[in-house]
């Protein structure tokens, strides 16, 4: 069993940029090479600016190289709440947004030729209690008679149509979700940013920012200094003490994955026989789909714990039972890979992007990364080229988790809470 992401070991690397030179000047630094950092420098970079990425490992070491591979509809949270939260006309405007985020990406697959495994399979929500499925029902009715957009709600009678375990208690299918190989499109994404005149700067992580005026910083990395007319912050679930203001407004949680040895056909169509984008609706969920080559993908927060080798194992383990739990058949399968990362949620799981004190950011996908932090890469060259209407998420309130200044010291009280309300809700 390998301790590494699936899609990263099955990706060839875009190039090597450990050695290339961290510039003295550029227009935009961006602090981080994943969607948001690779998308943004690309954007960028066809605008004419000279841009630097930098990042203290290497291309999609973080968020955007151990996720699910899953671009979906719809916010981290349900429609009907952004609904009660925002009103509808907020909640159409930020549903849109999702939608459009998948569109960002097939458009980059597309134009670029980035050979990805991009198919648009569906996205398959799962309920997990009967009052869930209830409320995909209220789902369906508003997203038909607000946003125009149709949903099918499959009832427990049914669901074998759609995958192969009677654990869950109904679901709700969105024809939109898309499927991709993210080693491949971020290594896709390098490979044409650098094509466009972007710098990709590989172990130069950034030690300290020093604001000289306005939105202008002297870049501090382990590799040498950039003065930067401005500076995007783009390190998702690895936000750290170098930019106190937004961590202290990240939480980073573990997300955990398995994927198994390739597995038959027959076993394949059994498990999910239209291959669909899977997650059910617990606060501690599990998410799952095929991969390119036939193995079951299995994903979840196993843990309210941060990632490490041996809570990687550890987290493995709990998914492995709760896999076969699901899917019983698949109790002598093999697992070829286990690893974890880091999900970087918000205080109300909502994309937070904007400036403070002239330092750019986008940040806080909530689990929902994938398409969303693409799209935003390229929103946010727009937005920092003036045009404030690119970003959606800037009137949002932003405010600091309480007591958080360093290490998430209150994920097992989260945890503990999220068990309970998965037991009654």
């Amino acid at each position: 069993m390998k301790l590494v992401p699936y899609w990263l070991d099955t990706a060839e690397p875009s190039g090597d940029y450990r050695r290339t030179p961290v510039p003295e000047n550029v227009d935009v630094a961006i602090i981080g090479a994943g969607f948001t950092g690779l998308s943004a420098a690309l954007e960028f970079a066809k605008q004419g600016a000279s841009v630097a990425v930098l990042e203290r490992h290497t291309v999609g070491w973080g968020a955007s190289g151990r996720n699910g591979g899953m671009a979906t509809t719809g916010l981290a949270i349900s429609f009907s709440t952004a609904v009660k939260r925002y009103g509808a006309p907020r909640a159409v405007e930020m549903f849109r947004e999702y939608n459009d985020a998948i569109e960002t990406i097939e458009k980059l697959v597309h134009d670029n030729g980035i050979d990805c495994d991009y198919k648009r399979f569906g996205k398959l929500s799962l309920a997990f209690h009967k009052s869930h499925y209830d409320g995909f029902l209220k789902s369906q009715e508003l997203l038909a008679n607000l946003v125009d957009h149709h949903v099918k709600v499959i009832p427990k009678s049914e669901i074998h149509s759609e995958i192969g375990t009677d654990f869950y208690q109904g679901a709700m299918m969105d024809p939109l979700g898309a499927g991709l190989h993210v080693g491949k499109f971020v290594h896709g994404l390098a490979k044409v940013a650098v094509d466009n005149g972007a710098d990709i700067c590989e172990n130069a992580g950034v030690t300290e920012l020093k604001k000289v005026s306005g939105t202008v910083h002297d870049v501090h990395t382990t590799r040498g200094v950039t003065r930067a007319k401005q500076v995007l912050v783009a390190t998702s679930g690895y936000t750290g003490n170098v930019t106190p203001w937004l961590q202290r407004r990240v939480i980073p949680v573990g997300s955990f994955i398995i994927v198994t040895e390739p597995l038959p056909e027959d076993v394949v169509n059994r498990i999910l026989p239209n291959r669909r984008q899977a997650s059910d609706s617990k606060m501690l969920t599990y998410y799952f789909r095929i991969t390119p080559d036939n193995r079951l993908l299995f994903g979840g927060r196993a843990r309210f714990a941060l990632s490490s080798p041996d809570s990687d194992v550890k987290s493995g383990e709990i998914l492995h039972q709760a896999m076969t739990q699901l899917f019983p058949y698949l109790a002598n399968v093999k697992v070829d890979y286990t690893w974890g990362g880091l999900v970087d949620l918000s205080m109300d799981q909502m994309v937070h992007a904007g400036v403070h004190d002239g330092l750019f950011y986008s940040l806080c996908y909530s689990g929902h990364g994938v398409q969303m932090a693409a799209h935003m890469g390229k929103r946010m060259a727009h937005y920092m080229a003036g045009d404030k209407s690119a970003n959606v998420w800037e009137d949002l309130k932003n405010p600091p988790v309480p007591g958080h200044f360093g290490p998430p010291w209150f994920l097992p009280f989260i945890g503990g809470a999220a068990k309970i309300i998965d037991r009654f809700s």
